[in-house]
């Protein structure tokens, strides 16, 4: 059984994704919990009455039991059950609590929000969830992508940091769904590797050798990120996995001033490990 969350703010990003995940795990037996999290600044909270917000609720609820039925009549997929989820707290605390109440598998959203806000990669719930969520993947599906059987998994590391058998755990648990390859994607700014990389890539490789898995050499000629998109179209990439830890990559990119700056437009879902 997979317990898989899904937020929604009920808008066309939060149903794409939606939809991709329940296609993403069409052949495994699942709980998809929809969540919807709608907080009231405190300033706005005394000047609401308890009927006021006691409507709020009741209009939130109708709104979950409805895609909730709208799900289960067009997914009619006999290993999927849903179940609703509704909070008048923070996003964040709902999602955190939801994870552990539940023993979340995987979080899975758009990558923006109802605004939709053009040229930013990720919206500011998707950037929180990268940085908060610590005990499973958080999976951000860009708005209108439609589901390709994901046959081509890209995990760039640099070697630097010893992967454990927890984070790597969840990046095999994807690529078993639709026994993808993994694509080990090493940009090389060095002539050689260090002790500690070639001892980390030997881990690496142990950890993977009952999956099907390659690794690839890139030298650096440009900005990481250009680098691993160009990857991502060589490669033909379906699902782009890395993993989330202090001054790594996806640290940067989830500063919306820096993605503006280096233009990390990713096309493909990504899947955020925690460390």
């Amino acid at each position: 059984m997979t317990n898989i969350l899904l937020p929604t703010d009920f808008s066309d990003n939060a149903w794409n994704a939606i939809v991709y995940t329940l296609k993403l795990y069409a052949n495994e037996t699942c709980t998809i919990y929809l969540l919807n999290a709608t907080q009231l600044k405190a300033s706005r909270i005394s000047s609401f009455s308890n009927k006021l917000l006691t409507t709020m609720r009741d209009n939130a609820k109708n709104d979950l039991l409805k895609l909730k039925a709208q799900l289960e009549e067009t997914n009619a997929n006999g290993n999927h059950e849903f179940e609703i989820l509704l909070s008048l707290g923070n996003l964040d605390d709902a999602i955190e609590g939801a994870i552990d109440k539940y023993a979340i598998d995987l979080v899975a959203m758009g990558t923006k929000g109802a605004t939709g806000a053009k040229g930013i990669l990720f919206g500011s719930n998707t950037t929180k969830m990268f940085k908060k969520v610590k005990k499973c993947p958080v999976l951000a599906i860009p708005d209108n992508y439609e589901f390709v059987v994901p046959k081509q998994i890209a995990f760039p590391t640099d070697f630097n940091r010893y992967c454990d058998a927890k984070e790597l755990h969840f990046l095999k648990r994807l690529a078993d769904l639709y026994n993808a390859t993994i694509r080990v994607i090493h940009i090389n700014k060095e002539d050689k590797l260090t002790d500690r990389q070639e001892k980390n890539l030997t881990t690496l490789r142990q950890y993977l050798k009952n999956h099907v898995h390659s690794f690839h050499w890139i030298p650096t000629y440009a900005s990481k990120s250009k680098e691993i998109n160009d990857c991502i179209e060589e490669l033909e990439i379906d699902i782009l996995a890395m993993v989330y830890y202090s001054h790594s990559f996806i640290e940067s990119i989830t500063h919306e001033p820096v993605i503006k700056k280096i233009g990390f437009h990713l096309k493909i879902p990504f899947m955020v490990i925690p460390e």
